[in-house]
């Protein structure tokens, strides 16, 4: 789902960074902080505005292990603008669907599934289908153009019929055991019971009665705790929506003190929604440096029902955490599993990262072959990218990526390493320090990258430089030096 131009791009980057010795430009790559998404103008298509609901949408591919429960809205679109500038992309609603068993997949219209849920249909079209393949409901674009409104508008009406069927079912289920018609009392409730992805509530009402027919095979659904549902009603949503937008702003201008309380705000408002607490957490670990509430933030995503974009984003900075705590394993194992559960470029590049330190380069050049296709555009993946080009034979295109993007504040860090490896000492040691005084705000965060910066391969040569131990001289001393590890898995806490 990539343009010509962009396809282009990123197959020259990839073939420019895959030679046999790959050297990472470690922070991360690059990028972190406001909720795990690309900040305006690094990434986003030309004319987008800054978001904060993105919608998890997955690439239908056959090598991902296919959806069993709930239900699946498909998304098959006209074509690679389309999906980039789709008002399908931004929606609080389809957003807090994710986080109840309702999974969103971009489909091609042209492949076996495409053809038995589209068939003669126009594209776009939108299907609600049950994972088997067979179709729900669907919604058919109007002049040519699928809005989110009317796909918003499906989704909630087919959930909301269906949970009125299973509050009718219950009700009848109820009904034969009081008038002693146990047999036919426990299909009933066994039907309410195979609903649990979509209605856990409803679900765990079902496995109590069962329990009381002396129907033991439940499962476990009686020891999960009961969550609150989100807020789905329309003027309250809209100011939840304005208020994460603001605090967005606010982020992006670094005032992150504003942002922090407007996120807890956003929060406090519809507490079962995960999208605040995605956004408020990496600001913690990313601009604050608070790992402290950054750590419990994240659990919290990962206790509560939450959408596989808020999922990734929390497994992601735990492993980023656990890595520069010295805990390397486990910090790979959480990253791997960010990927599993929805993909991010900031992922990828962090895993691509890990396996650069550990002298591995065949799964060094697969994750920044993954973080580049999947977003071609985005300025820390062109800028990583470049990294591994400058000590790789390609000087030039490398130089030229690094000019293209020097104005951009938050890729400091890896633009340092781009010079550093290319021998620009000079260069290299202002970027560094304009990324550690200038665009870090909080010392909790500048002494964690000074400590990643002093044992980043990308500077070797200035290790025993006097300047460059000066600019590093508050790092925190959590990661073993060079001489007994050649690179940190971390990278700077990006």
């Amino acid at each position: 789902m990539k343009s010509l131009m962009a396809r282009a791009v990123a197959m020259l980057l990839i073939a420019a960074v895959s030679t046999p010795q790959l050297w990472a430009t470690c922070g991360g790559g690059g990028g972190g902080g406001t909720g795990g998404m690309s900040a305006p103008g690094m990434g986003m298509e030309p004319g987008m505005a800054a978001e904060t609901y993105n919608v998890p949408w997955r690439l239908r591919r056959p090598d991902v292990p296919p959806v069993t429960a709930g239900l699946i809205l498909y998304w098959f679109p006209s074509s690679v603008q389309e999906v980039q500038r789709s008002s399908l992309r931004i929606s609080r609603v389809l957003s807090l669907y994710a986080t109840q068993c309702v999974s969103m997949e971009i489909a091609d219209a042209d492949s076996p599934l495409g053809q038995k849920l589209v068939g003669d249909a126009k594209l776009p079209i939108a299907v609600l289908a049950t994972p088997d393949g067979t179709s729900v409901a669907k919604v058919e674009n109007k002049d040519g153009y699928l809005r989110v409104g009317p796909v918003e508008k499906l989704v909630d009406e087919e959930l909301k019929q269906r949970e009125s069927s299973l509050e009718q079912q219950l009700k009848q289920a109820k009904e034969r055991t009081k008038s002693g018609d146990s047999a036919g009392a426990i299909p009933l409730y066994r039907a309410v019971l195979d609903q649990k992805c979509l209605f856990p509530r409803k679900a765990k009402d079902a496995a109590k009665e069962l329990k009381k027919l002396g129907v033991n095979d439940v499962g476990d659904i009686l020891n999960v705790p009961d969550f609150d549902s989100p807020i789905f009603d329309a003027a309250r949503s809209a100011k939840i929506e304005r208020t994460m937008l603001q605090g967005l702003t606010a982020e992006n201008a670094a005032k992150y003190t504003l942002a922090e309380r407007l996120y807890a705000k956003a929060h406090t408002m519809d507490p079962a929604d995960p999208t605040p607490l995605r956004y408020l957490s990496e600001l913690y670990r990313h601009h604050i440096g608070d790992w402290e509430k950054a750590r419990q933030t994240f659990d919290q995503i990962l206790a509560m029902p939450a959408d596989p974009l808020a999922r990734a984003v929390a497994l992601h900075g735990l492993g980023k955490m656990t890595i520069h705590e010295g805990q390397f394993k486990d910090g790979l194992a959480l990253m791997e599993r960010s990927v599993e559960a929805f993909p991010l470029a900031l992922a990828y590049r962090n895993l691509a990262v890990y396996w650069n330190s550990e002298g591995n380069p065949q799964k060094t050049d697969y994750y920044v072959r993954k973080a580049m296709e999947l977003e071609p555009n985005d300025g820390y993946n062109l800028v990583f990218a470049a990294g591994f080009m400058a000590a790789n034979g390609h000087a030039e295109e490398a130089l030229k990526i690094a000019r293209d993007h020097e104005a951009m504040l938050p890729a400091s860090y890896n633009l340092a390493a781009i010079y550093a490896q290319l021998g620009q000492r000079d260069k290299a040691l202002a970027l560094l320090k304009r990324h550690f005084f200038s665009y870090e705000r909080y010392q909790a965060v500048r002494s964690k990258e000074m400590m990643e910066a002093r044992v980043d391969a990308v500077f070797a040569t200035f290790m025993q430089d006097p300047a460059f131990v000066a600019l590093t001289s508050d790092a925190d001393g959590r990661l073993p030096l060079p001489q007994t590890r050649a690179m940190s898995s971390g990278g700077a806490s990006q």
